[in-house]
């Protein structure tokens, strides 16, 4: 295995002068750092990381927590958490909790103790007293903890406003909102926002709540459109809820969008491809992840942030699954 002797023999320098441009401190010529990333690169030679990480405190990796990855959100959401860190240079270790708060407490234990060097989370957890033991950076991700954490999230108020506008303005008479868990502020934001619009429309509404699962969403939507026929609108809690209300309303023979009309929330591109396209209101998926990075950069160097709370506009695409 080569070392980093070797790599100092080859580019006829001190180990020192090695360990100097491998950690990048020190006084160093450009010519002398340029022959030793030569002669790790001849050599492929790799830095122990376990040794790194005691010398330096630091592991070059962050975690990144999220509550359900079959989820089509969540890997888009990790594929620009990816890519923004591999900037950085980290190492993106990423854990499922599946939704379960003891889950996520062992991964946040775990990561802790593998000296992670901060984690990005996006909690289904509610209650936010066993985040105050967390003495590395951490940064929550299209979920509101509270205010002491530094948050990325969207504007799920105003998209919920939006959305439920819209299906009023194509002639929705009675709109239903398929909330996910009551738990999340992000779920009660978009449930607000629902609630403002059609109260002052005066429209008939009813609020239920499902999982954010296309089966559990499908069930749901299929019993309440055999329930109250005159059902003529959806605002979907998600875009995964909002599939599923489309599953429900193909098995009943209703036609989309002349019969019954969906708005989604999120942006996924399932949503693009499905048939019929969904009609949503678009999170901008790749800068919230990596804004997200950025700020755990920040506290991992040290650097104050500028606020807590970073809130993203949204915006309402237009599909088929409601009237143009």
């Amino acid at each position: 295995m080569v070392t980093i002797r070797d790599v100092a023999k080859y580019a006829n320098v001190s180990v020192a002068t090695v360990s100097r441009v491998l950690n990048n401190k020190g006084q160093v010529s450009e010519e002398t750092k340029r022959n030793v990333r030569e002669a790790i690169e001849h050599l492929k030679y790799r830095p122990n990381l376990v040794a790194r990480t005691l010398y330096k405190k630091t592991s070059s990796m962050i975690g990144l927590i999220v509550p359900d990855i079959t989820n089509p959100f969540f890997p888009a959401l990790a594929r620009t958490v990816e890519d923004r860190a591999r900037s950085y240079g980290y190492t993106v270790i990423l854990c499922n909790t599946d939704g379960s708060t003891e889950k996520e407490a062992d991964y946040i234990s775990s990561l802790q103790q593998k000296g992670i060097d901060g984690i990005i989370i996006s909690t289904n957890r509610s209650e936010a007293d066993d985040f105050k033991d967390i003495d590395i950076p951490l940064v929550a991700l299209d979920r509101i903890v509270n205010s002491e954490i530094p948050t990325v999230t969207a504007e799920n108020k105003n998209g919920a406003i939006k959305a439920t506008k819209h299906l009023i303005d194509v002639g929705c008479q009675k709109v239903v909102h398929i909330q996910g868990p009551r738990e999340l502020a992000t779920t009660n934001d978009r449930k607000d926002g629902f609630l403002e619009v059609v109260q002052e429309a005066d429209i008939e509404h009813v609020v239920v709540e499902a999982d954010f699962d296309i089966k559990v969403a499908e069930e749901t939507a299929y019993q309440l459109l055999q329930e109250q026929t005159n059902i003529d609108g959806f605002f979907a809690g998600s875009d995964v809820i909002a599939l599923g209300i489309i599953k429900a309303a193909h098995r009943l023979g209703l036609n989309i969008p002349e019969d019954l009309q969906i708005v989604g929330f999120d942006g996924i591109e399932m949503g693009k491809i499905f048939i019929p396209s969904l009609t949503t209101i678009e999170q901008p998926i790749y800068e919230m992840g990596a804004l997200a990075v950025d700020l755990l950069s920040q506290q991992i160097e040290k650097k104050e942030l500028d606020k807590h709370l970073y809130e993203f506009p949204i915006n309402l695409v237009i599909g088929n699954t409601t009237k143009r």
